[in-house]
């Protein structure tokens, strides 16, 4: 698996017999590269070829950054990690699609610079048939980790670079997805280069799970009332990439009648039910024979295209007689308005209701602030409803983790022709989208620095041009924005614009976290409860003897949201009618030596009184520390906050982290 500088010598002789007509083989040479430069030599590749060819146009690579959206979501706090990371290490880390195509890199400053001398940039493919052997083009050749050092490569030009590379699969069914690859010069030489590529690639597939389980949440919450309305259709719920969820009970009837070839007992990729990526999506053709196209209902969340349900209708000779509470259709149950949603009992919480009621009369932005997961955007769209502008279109985009390109075209859209790939007749921004409405811009602390002068000029104008357009388009919307950042520390540290905070934050909102607002807990518990056991068609569950207490004294580093998952799992994982402490997530059951549920309160040891909210701050970040054994990039994960706010309040606290100890993840 590993090269052996040791053998540089060596090996480059055996290239140069290689290429003379002679035997490659010798006791120095890996088979890996002996059947590399093999194929190398079938696909006439010049061994004289001193680099890679030019990139792909600027709008070319565009539309490849938009089209692995999702990989380049996955990897971008990754990659964002490794520009400080390999600074001044001599390396950098590059990742690429699986046409070998590089899309982004980061790493050592004057190492890239060097890269530029023979294409190591992005928009440039590196496929073994472009340029020989190398890192990047062999591991998706072989589909498996790969260190190609020195005189291993083999076209000359590239032989004084050594490289490490790791496949990215998706981790639901394996697919490759695109490569990620550590490169350097020939001295910077390191086993522990193609350990960090294995290493980088495996979080980025983790990011990849956590973000294809949400979306699974959000397609079957956002089909949940389809399954009772279309009583006696046979339903099939895909997800974006054409994998069946959900599949009811009349589907293999109707999927039958019609001679299709889809084994609901082992559910199959549909490769036609596959979705483009992107907000406006849509299913890829051509369709099975046995299905039509007006029986396909798009999932939209958030804009967002994420799946599609297929209604078959039954043959009439196959069709039940429909029961009696369900012979009509039932219309989907609406969506609870004017902060219905919002179930709490803490006063904080409540004035913040009434404060935002009082604003919504008006249209001037409001700044949400508040940790992950306490229920912003339910404040958002609660103020959209009570709002002037609640007859127009609530709009909603969240502005983490997508890349400057993408969130671009997303906020403004853009013209027909305005690159390649881009649909015919352009596409609408959600900026314009939103024009009579309500816009909700999430996490709007994340973006980027040179995009903020245009949604300022947005704000203050009223005004907009498309990407590709020079004529300029008029808005009018009411924005409501969100972030977990400090946005005054953002401000001073030069990463947000004040004069675009000064705009969006006009009124701010303050949401108290879930662990502040333990009386909201049972009524928040109990609700999702109810919803959940409808939602899975499990029958009436009630929770047991200690669970409650459990839910009420764990901090909810994720708050509400993941109060929601964690009592679906456990309405999921749980049997009888009450939901036991075995059913709990591992983050919330008991550890070995607790006292047993129900145990008497004066059994179980008290914990020391916190004396101020910045004590209990600073004990939650003590005891995040130390769950994840000094991590700081998984405690910044438990608390819900970015890594550079825990810095920031280690520093207040006085806990600089040591570093020989502390040491947080690539």
């Amino acid at each position: 698996m590993f090269s052996d500088p040791c053998n540089d010598r060596a090996v480059m002789a055996a290239w140069e017999s290689f290429l003379k007509g002679g035997d490659s083989r010798c006791n120095t040479l890996r088979s890996l590269v002996d059947r590399s430069w093999r194929r190398c030599q079938q696909a006439r590749v010049d061994p004289d070829r001193q680099h890679a060819p030019p990139p792909i146009a600027e709008h070319a690579l565009h539309s490849l950054i938009q089209t692995n959206g999702d990989l380049l979501e996955a990897s971008a706090p990754v990659m964002a990690c490794a520009r400080d990371f390999l600074s001044e290490t001599g390396t950098m880390m590059l990742l690429a699609d699986t046409q070998c195509t590089i899309l982004t890199m980061e790493g050592d400053p004057a190492t890239m610079d060097t890269a530029g001398s023979i294409q190591l940039v992005p928009g440039v493919n590196w496929s073994e048939r472009l340029c020989g052997t190398n890192a990047i083009g062999t591991a998706l050749a072989v589909g498996q980790p790969v260190q190609i050092h020195s005189s291993e490569h083999y076209c000359a030009g590239i032989k004084r670079w050594t490289c490490s590379a790791a496949v990215i699969r998706h981790p639901q069914d394996g697919e490759m997805l695109g490569v990620i690859d550590v490169s350097g010069l020939s001295e910077t030489y390191s086993r522990q280069s193609l350990a960090l590529a294995v290493t980088t690639a495996s979080r980025i597939e983790s990011r990849l799970a956590a973000r294809e389980m949400e979306l699974r949440y959000r397609l079957l919450e956002g089909t949940m009332d389809r399954w009772s309305a279309c009583a006696g259709d046979g339903l099939v719920l895909f997800d974006r990439r054409g994998w069946p969820v959900k599949i009811n009970e009349f589907a293999a009837t109707a999927i039958a009648s019609r001679g299709g070839d889809l084994d609901v007992a082992v559910p199959t990729r549909v490769p036609a039910m596959a979705l483009t990526y992107g907000s406006h999506s849509a299913p890829i053709g051509p369709l099975p024979a046995w299905m039509q196209d007006d029986w396909l209902v798009p999932v939209m969340s958030k804009g967002q295209h994420i799946g599609t349900l297929l209604v078959m209708p039954l043959p009439r000779s196959g069709r039940p007689a429909p029961r009696p509470e369900t012979a009509a259709a039932r219309p989907p149950t609406p969506r609870p308005r004017n902060f219905a949603s919002l179930v709490s009992h803490h006063p904080p919480l409540l004035a913040a209701i009434d404060k935002a009621r009082q604003l919504a009369r008006s249209r001037v932005p409001i700044l949400l602030l508040g940790e992950t997961g306490v229920g912003k955007e339910e404040f958002a769209r609660g103020i959209h409803d009570v709002s002037p502008s609640a007859a127009g279109t609530y709009v909603a985009l969240n502005c983490g983790g997508l890349s400057r390109d993408l969130l671009a075209s997303e906020l403004f859209g853009y013209a027909e022709g305005a690159f390649t790939g881009a649909r015919k007749g352009g596409l609408m921004g959600k900026i314009e989208a939103a024009d009579g409405g309500t816009l909700f811009l999430d996490e709007i602390g994340e973006m980027p620095l040179d995009l903020q002068p245009h949604l300022l000029r947005v704000l203050e104008e009223g005004e907009l041009y498309r990407l590709g357009e020079n004529t300029p388009r008029k808005v009018n919307f009411r924005l409501v924005a969100a972030t977990h950042r400090n946005l005054r520390e953002e401000v001073a540290a030069g990463r947000f614009r004040m004069d675009l905070y000064y705009r969006v934050a006009v009124t701010t909102l303050h949401l108290p976290p879930l662990r502040e607002r333990t009386e909201d807990i049972a009524p928040l518990a109990e609700l999702f409860l109810q919803r959940f056991t409808t939602a899975h068609h499990t029958g009436p569950r009630a929770l047991g003897a200690g669970v409650l207490e459990r839910l009420q004294a764990y901090p909810w580093p994720g708050n509400v949201r993941e109060l929601r998952n964690a009592i679906e799992s456990m309405v999921l994982m749980s049997d009888g009618p009450v939901i036991g402490v075995d059913a709990l997530p591992p983050e919330l059951a008991p550890r070995p030596g607790e006292p047993p549920a129900g145990a008497p309160l004066a059994a179980v040891k008290p914990q020391p009184a916190v004396c101020s909210m910045a004590e209990g701050e600073l004990d939650l970040i003590r005891r995040a520390i130390a769950a994840t054994g000094g991590n700081l990039t998984g405690a910044a994960r438990q608390l819900g906050v970015a890594k550079s706010t825990l810095y920031l309040k280690l520093k207040r606290y006085g806990l600089e982290p040591d570093r020989q100890r502390v040491r947080s993840a690539v």
